[in-house]
């Protein structure tokens, strides 16, 4: 039987870990990579049988590159502690890795901001439509950075799933503006570190305009009325908030 092991990556995530874990005892195996945990995580992860791997590391892709290294399935499956499998999707993910001669599949996600569905208008560095989930261990390296890192690939692409993670990304367009703020921060940071900027000031705001065209009309965020719109704002702040951090801000 071909081997899986589901991945979570963590840190204080005390309340929303049970429920993502329940959703993963189809795996072989369970790794949670705690990273700076404080809280009650790391008893609810060995409750549920999952091996720990703790650590502090400043680089998202440093603690996700981590994880998959843990991992000695020939098939890793990561997900986050607000993302849940349903059992139709576990069962593909079973089915799929029994028998694909690819190396790496991407997953369609259901996101929800509280109890509200909201399937359109995501992307642009702001939500995920899809992702990347499913890999063989040897296919994925994250790279060097605090949000969005990129990854390199190694193999062939697969065809997407069919069955959607549930992602319940937001609890409310509060919790949506601090993500923007979050990822912001820490995009800047990266840029600092690399000495940029982000191109200059009227590029961003070009930048602005095509991705709030992206989320709202190509990818039909208009659907979505109020919920799009503001989607649509942030994916389109993204950048340019970002730039005038790495410009003004030191830290």
């Amino acid at each position: 039987m071909t081997t899986l092991t589901a991945l979570v990556v963590v840190c204080n995530e005390e309340k929303r870990l049970p429920a993502c874990l329940d959703k993963l005892s189809f795996a072989d195996k369970v790794v949670v990579v705690l990273d700076k945990c404080t809280d009650g995580t790391k008893d609810i992860a060995l409750a549920y049988g999952a091996h720990i791997v703790e650590g502090r590391w400043d680089l998202e892709g440093d603690r996700r590159n981590t994880g998959i290294a843990a991992c000695d399935t020939e098939w890793v499956l990561e997900v986050d502690a607000d993302e849940h499998v349903p059992p139709a999707l576990a069962e593909e993910i079973r089915r799929t890795i029994a028998a694909t001669p690819f190396d790496w599949h991407e997953i369609p996600v259901d996101n929800y901001i509280g109890e509200r569905l909201v399937r359109h208008g995501w992307g642009a560095s702001y939500g995920k439509a899809a992702y990347p989930g499913l890999f063989r261990k040897s296919a994925k390296t994250w790279g060097p950075d605090r949000v969005h890192p990129s990854l390199v690939w190694r193999g062939k692409k697969g065809p997407m799933l069919e069955n959607r993670l549930l992602h319940y990304v937001d609890k409310n367009i509060s919790d949506m503006i601090r993500r923007l703020d979050s990822y912001s921060t820490a995009k800047a940071r990266d840029l600092r570190e690399r000495g940029e900027t982000w191109g200059s000031t009227a590029s961003n705001l070009r930048r602005l305009l095509s991705r709030f065209f992206k989320c709202y009309v190509r990818r039909g965020g208009w659907r979505e009325g109020g919920y799009g719109l503001i989607i649509a704002i942030c994916a389109g702040l993204y950048p340019l908030l970002s730039h005038f951090k790495a410009r003004y801000e030191k830290e």
